[in-house]
């Protein structure tokens, strides 16, 4: 035999005794902004991450990183998934003011008070219309939180006159120019920002839906709630993104790539809606165990609301046609979206 031979030969058994080459396996980094103990967090972070793992015989993971923890701000959290910096992010585009405005338009105000109704109305017009800005990205869910409501501190709101001289927190600019046609004065500021801002005076209350505020332990910070009539659109919402880096994605194997389709669109998008309406009552209750006082702003009152904030979305579709966009149209093919799947 000669050695070309024997070379060979034990090149061949080298192989046989490693057995079969292992499948490729991929480490997720998962960016968001919430605490651990969160909703978001708990009720659907996690349950995604485990069930990727669980359909990829754990071939793909989630390296969770909460509360912004893997660093940056944010605002920062759509770039940093674009430039593939993380892999996977949840954020919402309105902490980067004016740069997604396609999908601005879920967040004017009295849309929807519905977070199911809002995913699927989301997904479908961002797929249609906001792809373009979102480089480098790949949408794997879109959403709008449950109902958005009044929190303050030393004065209850009750009309449109009790607004004036307030400072508050709102996370978008369109819930800024909500509030400044209100007769507030508004603060713009990310989620994380809040608890500093309200222990330290810099303002009298905030706008949130009630799913955030128990694990910021905001209702201890605050005193008075006021929602709004139930049979009424929202005062507000904000719209949020799951996303995860082109490039990352691209790169998995085609199993993989399957796994995270399963995973991903219009499904998962009404099933996070769905979750973020069933968070009210759980979020709701410890600011009643807690004695705070609520005020529900009736009909004709919210009329008022209404009215004073109208001339926004004029502003928002005349932004659209400056664009080469049909505002009108687009801001009509989204309330038609939402009383479509609100059915």
């Amino acid at each position: 035999m000669n050695r070309r031979i024997t070379l060979s030969l034990a090149a061949a058994a080298t192989l046989l005794l490693a057995g079969p080459v292992r499948a490729q396996e991929v480490t997720l980094k998962f960016h968001h902004i919430w605490n651990p103990q969160a909703m978001a967090a708990q009720q659907v972070i996690a349950p995604w991450c485990a069930k990727i793992a669980a359909e990829s015989g754990n071939r793909m993971k989630c390296q969770v990183l909460p509360a912004m923890s893997g660093g940056g701000t944010p605002a920062q959290l759509v770039d940093r998934v674009k430039d593939g910096v993380d892999d996977l992010i949840i954020t919402l585009p309105g902490y980067t003011a004016g740069r997604f405005p396609t999908t601005e338009v879920f967040e004017l105000p009295f849309m929807t008070n519905s977070a199911e109704a809002g995913a699927r109305a989301t997904w479908d017009f961002f797929n249609k219309h906001s792809l373009q800005e979102f480089p480098g990205t790949k949408l794997l869910a879109t959403w709008v939180h449950d109902e958005g409501y009044v929190h303050t501190t030393t004065k209850q709101v009750k009309t449109l006159a009790d607004f004036r001289g307030l400072k508050m927190r709102a996370p978008t600019r369109q819930t800024n120019k909500l509030l400044a046609k209100l007769g507030a004065s508004p603060v713009g500021m990310p989620l994380p920002a809040v608890v500093d801002a309200v222990s330290k005076g810099t303002i009298d209350g905030f706008v949130l839906p009630w799913e955030v505020i128990p694990p910021l332990k905001l209702h201890e910070m605050v005193k008075y709630h006021t929602e709004t009539d139930p049979s009424r659109p929202a005062l507000y919402s904000a719209v949020f993104v799951f996303a995860m880096n082109q490039a990352k994605y691209d790169s998995l194997p085609p199993d993989l790539k399957k796994v995270i389709d399963a995973n991903s669109g219009a499904a998962l998008s009404q099933q996070i809606g769905r979750t973020w309406d069933a968070s009210q009552a759980a979020g709701r209750k410890a600011a009643q165990e807690r004695g705070n006082v609520f005020y529900t702003v009736p009909a004709t009152e919210l009329d008022q609301w209404v009215k004073a904030s109208e001339s926004l979305y004029d502003d928002w579709a005349a932004d659209m046609d400056k664009r080469g966009r049909n505002g009108r149209a687009m801001l009509a093919e989204a309330r038609e979206l939402l009383a479509r799947y609100r059915k």
